[in-house]
């Protein structure tokens, strides 16, 4: 075998075994007792130890230094081979090993203490964690802005100060917006009991219905929707509300966006650095893009408002029209992840400020409820009335994502550009979705962009398949667009 043959044989085994390893992770949130969590901690820090030490072994240097790539394919293997070695023998086994342990177990605190409103229980296994991923940040960024490493591990070719522009450049016509749409009146919203039972099996048709293949699939609930795996077994996860049915229902769209980019990653990048979405950013872009412009646009609620009127009955509104304004009310909210699309992007550059001050130690762990709840006060203006509403409300800080959140509003600002292609090249778009045919719209994007999985990097990806850099003025074109209609301003 060559040099490059042999990597690759090997990079398929260490493959295979971070899916393992995500399995338990699946496992953790849907089905493992609450009392197994002390031992799942050791389990997750013994393959993580596994992990760590292929993917910094020596051997990886020397076939690198030796390897020849066959293929524009094998340059970009080669390419995330080396970018995993890099960065594998800048952290400690160690320091791996206890990241996975610590954050395994703090995963169970955090929903623990979410469940009891108890801040203070969460913060010392919290602190642990920060503390852990500072010093991470510390070995990889080698002397450089260790939260700019951070946000390398989920969009790589990106810094913090490049996110920060893009932000500050949303913000104000963000803010603009929120406070002209807040003047009208709220259009109404469902009413009612909604089954959970029933709203599962709805959630499951619908995830059919954009293209998500059960055969190598499942749909199950948790505490914090999260999709795990690629290539031939993908599952996601949603949550439900009796009162809520959209919680469920667009969670689980969103969801599908992560796990149906996973199913079509061409499978000759299966169990390779390749066979996977390229980056966080570029994988909210499907996420946000099935939830928000194809699954919230008026032609496919149209679709699921008869969808659930024949499986609840009456919902509390009447007619098509009145459904869509329901799906798209602007409104006061806590919740990100039940945030209106207006609003989101508040939500994540509230987090994106608060987690870089942790993690370049401007903001410690025991101010951190305080900090929150202020800036919350001063973007959202009223105050946040308990901690599940605000600083225990997202699992990321407690699985150690730091880093992670900006990717979110990265990826609204791919899935904007996406959409603005999506609708030059199919004219009769809005006719498909009215009859709840998806497939034009998620073939369009499987064939440019989630084919590919790690071919090309982040921006080059969006590049490609949207014909021209990604820029956030499309976002915020769509934004305005649509809520200037639906509310008349």
């Amino acid at each position: 075998m060559s040099s490059f043959e042999e990597l690759i044989a090997f990079e398929r085994q260490t493959q295979a075994l971070g899916q393992i390893a995500g399995r338990l992770g699946w496992d953790q949130e849907t089905m493992m007792p609450r009392g197994a969590a002390p031992q799942r901690g050791e389990e997750m820090a013994a393959i993580e130890a596994v992990l760590h030490a292929r993917r910094s072994d020596p051997r990886v240097a020397e076939w690198l230094d030796t390897a020849q790539a066959p293929d524009e394919t094998g340059a970009a293997q080669l390419r995330e081979i080396r970018r995993a070695y890099e960065r594998a023998v800048k952290v400690p086994g160690d320091l791996a090993s206890q990241i996975a342990r610590v954050t395994s177990e703090a995963q169970g605190k955090w929903a623990q203490a979410r469940a009891d409103e108890d801040v203070a229980a969460f913060l010392p296994v919290l602190s642990e964690v920060v503390a852990l991923k500072r010093q991470e940040g510390q070995a990889l960024a080698a002397g450089g802005n260790l939260y700019d490493a951070m946000v390398a591990d989920y969009e790589q070719g990106t810094t913090s100060s490049e996110i920060a522009e893009i932000f500050d450049a949303m913000r104000p016509g963000l803010v603009d917006l929120r406070a002209r749409v807040l003047e009208k009146p709220t259009p109404a919203g469902l009413s009612g009991t909604f089954d959970e039972n029933t709203q599962m099996k709805l959630a499951r048709k619908v995830a059919k219905t954009f293209g998500y293949d059960m055969s190598h699939g499942r749909v199950d609930k948790a505490v914090h929707p999260f999709s795990s795996g690629s290539g031939l077994d993908v599952r996601i996860t949603t949550r439900t509300n009796p009162l809520d049915p959209f919680n469920c229902i667009y969670s689980t769209i969103h969801e599908v966006g992560h796990g149906a980019y996973e199913q079509n990653i061409d499978r000759v990048h299966l169990l390779t650095s390749l066979g996977r979405g390229v980056s966080m950013g570029v994988h909210e872009s499907q996420s946000r893009i099935y939830e928000n412009q194809i699954g919230r646009s008026r032609a496919f609620t149209g679709s699921l408002f008869k969808e659930m009127t024949e499986a609840f009955g009456d919902v509390g509104v009447s007619s098509p029209e009145e459904f869509y304004k329901a799906v798209n009310r602007v409104e006061n909210g806590y919740i990100r992840t039940e945030a209106d699309e207006l609003q989101y992007n508040l939500h994540i550059m509230l987090r994106f400020d608060l987690e870089r001050a942790l993690m370049l130690g401007d903001l410690e762990v025991q101010d951190l409820e305080s900090a929150w709840n202020d800036r919350f006060l001063a973007d959202f203006g009223y105050a946040v009335d308990k901690p599940s509403n605000g600083c225990l409300q997202d699992v990321h800080w407690s699985v150690g994502l730091f880093g992670y959140f900006p990717t979110y509003s990265l990826g609204n600002v791919y899935a904007g550009c996406l959409h603005e292609a999506l609708r030059r090249d199919i004219a009769d778009l809005d006719a498909q979705l009215s009859e709840g045919n998806t497939s034009g719209a998620t073939e369009w994007l499987r064939e440019n962009l989630q084919q590919f999985g790690g071919l090309r990097e982040p921006q080059e990806t969006i590049a490609h398949a949207a014909g021209s850099a990604p820029t956030h003025a499309p976002l915020m074109h769509y934004l305005e667009a649509k809520f200037s209609e639906i509310y008349d301003l």
